[in-house]
């Protein structure tokens, strides 16, 4: 790799992204060549454009971080994504490395890990935080929304969070009948027959912030 990294920036508050810029591009060796609020937004500037790295909140309007991961990836297969996030439970961040990302930091890091993060990304690496690295390799204990698909985690999200099937279908852009397809499917791989149960598994394992 030569000349400059190429860094995007996706997070949906204005202050942090200026934040993160700044922080960024007074290393000689970064220049941040965009960044967005949502991710249609941060989607469709890669259909036509590439970089050497991103980083993503999970945490972002419309269809959501895990989906704008899953969705990049598949469009630039070379792209790294950090993400940079305030979630830190294991359940996330295991969701998010199937998902296609190559590497997890949560928002509680010091300045220079993102920075450190960056670049370890770019060279192939993947950089956790040392409390991600932790939680990580203490082991969570298996829990039932492991054996679901990115999408279906994030359907499963906003189920136990109250939303209804139309709600979802119109924050995702699906149709009603595939949500509540969906919703049957993650019933049967979780065994979590109603929207109480999905709460209180979701609830017990920290996966309800950022559902607004």
């Amino acid at each position: 790799m030569s000349g400059r990294l190429r860094v995007v920036l996706a997070d949906d508050h204005a202050v942090v992204r200026t934040g993160y810029r700044r922080l960024l591009e007074l290393e000689d060796d970064m220049e941040v060549v965009a960044d967005f609020a949502d991710s249609d937004a941060a989607c469709a500037w890669f259909a036509s454009h590439d970089a050497d790295v991103l980083v993503l909140d999970l945490s972002m309007p419309g269809r959501g971080g895990l989906e704008t991961l899953a969705r990049v990836k598949a469009r630039r297969p070379g792209l790294r994504v950090l993400v940079f996030s305030m979630h830190d439970s294991p359940a996330m961040v295991d969701q998010a490395l199937r998902a296609g990302a190559d590497g997890y930091l949560t928002k509680s890091s010091e300045p220079d890990a993102l920075i450190d993060a960056v670049r370890r990304a770019a060279r192939g690496e993947q950089p956790l935080s040392p409390d991600v690295a932790s939680a990580r390799a203490a082991g969570a204990q298996e829990a039932a929304h492991l054996s679901l698909t990115p999408r279906e985690f994030a359907i499963f999200r906003l189920l136990a969070a109250g939303r209804t099937v139309e709600e979802i279908a119109a924050r995702l852009f699906l149709s009603t009948k595939t949500v509540a397809n969906y919703q049957t499917t993650i019933r049967q791989k979780t065994g979590l027959a109603s929207v109480l149960d999905m709460y209180r598994h979701a609830d017990a394992h920290r996966l309800l912030d950022g559902t607004e």
